[in-house]
């Protein structure tokens, strides 16, 4: 793992990572404190009741925008794919989907999270 942290940087599946929909915004902080090991860095009412959580630098936001949280999420790039899924399954929660992925760019190693909330995460790490 490089020094700078498991998370690297994450990327919007829809319009903006710093507002992925959520219908809680309390809920949803606990939940991603807890599982992801996020932190609250920022909260806010207005426009919309938002909080920014951060880990290794990397930030994610989640807002009550009346949003539809099963049609959105983000890809989390990682560095140490087998240590994220670990983290994630001795926090209880439930991955799926372990494979290998090409892209343009190169091959990746994924895996996905489906949150309780209905958001879903593509985390995902070049493969040598």
């Amino acid at each position: 793992m490089s020094d700078r942290g498991l998370y690297k940087a994450a990327y919007p599946f829809q319009d903006d990572v710093l507002a992925l929909p959520v219908e809680d915004i309390d809920r949803a902080a606990e939940w991603y404190g807890e599982k992801f090991g996020l932190r609250e860095v920022e909260r806010r009412q207005s426009p919309v009741p938002t909080v920014i959580m951060e880990r290794d630098g990397t930030r994610i936001g989640f807002a009550v925008n009346g949003g539809d949280a099963s049609q959105d999420g983000a890809a989390i790039l990682v560095d140490g794919i087998a240590e994220a899924r670990d983290e994630l399954e001795a926090k209880g929660v439930s991955v799926g989907n372990w494979r290998v992925d090409e892209r343009d760019d190169g091959k990746y190693q994924v895996f996905f999270v489906v949150a309780p909330d209905g958001l879903c995460f593509y985390f995902h790490a070049p493969l040598e």
